[in-house]
């Protein structure tokens, strides 16, 4: 029995859409071709796609099975913690500033391609977002890779992202919080080679390290 995946359907839509609906992509009414509805059983996606007459057959799959697969030649990885160190050692009340390093496998962009056929799919992966969570039960949602710390800023929060511990992670494993930092890609892709198709979905990866929270020491005489 065969393990590939059961083929897109291609529908002709009658009436064709108006010439402002997103099928015609770049097209026009009277061009040489028509506007489809596509329905891909492997991925439950509904779409529509502009094929020419004549033209490249309907792809045999799903071209957002290309994109996935893609994405799997980019060897996405998890956040590139960058701040808090794990060997760094945080205060109670102190603002922590959150921030990540940046390339292309960690948070993009990346982009790769796929191909089956005669249909090539594109694809780019780029972070969106980045939920930290902090291991004392709070988190976070930073859009972006977040902002270095300099020392000029003083006990200024983070303008981007950040957090402020309320209590230190004594009583933890190794006295340490664990943390974690999960990182949403926002994955677009089209169809270069083939019928007119593109759409967009997400990808998750995830980074963990451990955070050394103390109480801050008052000194006096």
């Amino acid at each position: 029995m065969s393990s590939s995946p059961p083929p897109c359907t291609y529908t002709k839509l009658v009436p064709q859409p108006p010439a402002d609906n997103l099928g015609w992509d770049g097209h026009k009414p009277g061009d040489k071709g028509a506007v489809y509805q596509v329905y891909c059983p492997d991925t439950m996606r509904i779409g529509v796609s502009w094929i020419p007459d004549g033209g490249p057959a309907a792809p045999p799959v799903d071209p957002e099975v290309l994109a996935h697969r893609a994405v799997d030649s980019m060897k996405l990885v998890g956040p590139d913690i960058a701040s808090p160190q794990a060997a760094g050692t945080y205060a109670v009340g102190v603002p922590l500033w959150l921030w990540v390093n940046q390339s292309p496998t960690t948070f993009g962009p990346n982009t790769a391609t796929a191909s089956a056929g005669a249909v090539t799919v594109s694809a780019t992966a780029e972070v969106a977002s980045i939920t930290w969570k902090f291991g004392d039960g709070t988190s976070v949602t930073c859009n972006g890779p977040g902002t270095v710390y300099q020392a000029s800023s003083g006990m200024k929060p983070s303008p981007t992202c950040g957090h402020t511990f309320a209590k230190s992670s004594a009583g933890q494993s190794g006295q340490r919080f664990a943390l974690t930092a999960t990182a949403t890609w926002q994955v677009n892709w089209t169809v270069t080679a083939g019928a007119v198709d593109a759409g967009q979905f997400t990808e998750v990866r995830q980074s963990q390290t451990r955070v050394g929270v103390g109480e801050l020491q008052a000194v006096g005489n």
